[in-house]
């Protein structure tokens, strides 16, 4: 059974600290519905780190792959994971001001109990392109497509007659 961590986010950012491992993508359950199977793993490394504006940020890289659904051929692509993701670690004084907005960083709330893979997860889900598709000339279905020499206006020719 793999064991899941869990850090308090901003004592984390404060002391700087870092943790890293590997996960199968079977332990991510909300990848169920993007992904055709359970292949492939993403290494993660977490740091904790103050921006510049001297505000705690957690900083997030994945590497990996995993296999999605080519939404043009409905094929297995196999999908290179490549993601660093800041979030500024927001605490429950600062959620009513509006200072929070800022658009190079994105915002979570600071928990004493964050899970890491939760957090890995979510990041995943949204850095994944909305239709991935193969490349036009890898995806069969598209390149049979426009292989074809029958003139699609044949038929209504023959029904004109």
């Amino acid at each position: 059974m793999f064991t899941r961590p869990f850090i308090d986010s901003l004592d984390f950012a404060r002391r700087g600290g870092e943790i890293s491992g590997e996960v199968p993508m079977a332990e991510l359950p909300r990848m169920a519905d993007l992904l055709t199977d359970f292949e492939g793993k993403i290494s993660y490394v977490l740091h904790g780190l103050f921006g510049k504006d001297s505000k705690p940020r957690l900083a997030l890289t994945l590497n990996g792959s995993c296999n999605l659904r080519c939404q043009r051929c409905l094929n297995t692509l196999a999908y290179p994971i490549e993601l660093v993701s800041y979030l500024r670690l927001v605490t429950e004084d600062e959620l009513d001001s509006s200072d929070i907005e800022d658009d190079e960083v994105d915002s979570i709330p600071a928990e004493k109990r964050l899970d890491v893979l939760a957090l890995l997860e979510e990041e995943l889900i949204l850095s994944l392109p909305i239709a991935q598709k193969h490349a036009l000339d890898e995806c069969k279905i598209a390149v049979e497509g426009l292989k074809r020499s029958d003139n699609p206006f044949a038929v209504l020719a023959g029904l004109k007659k």
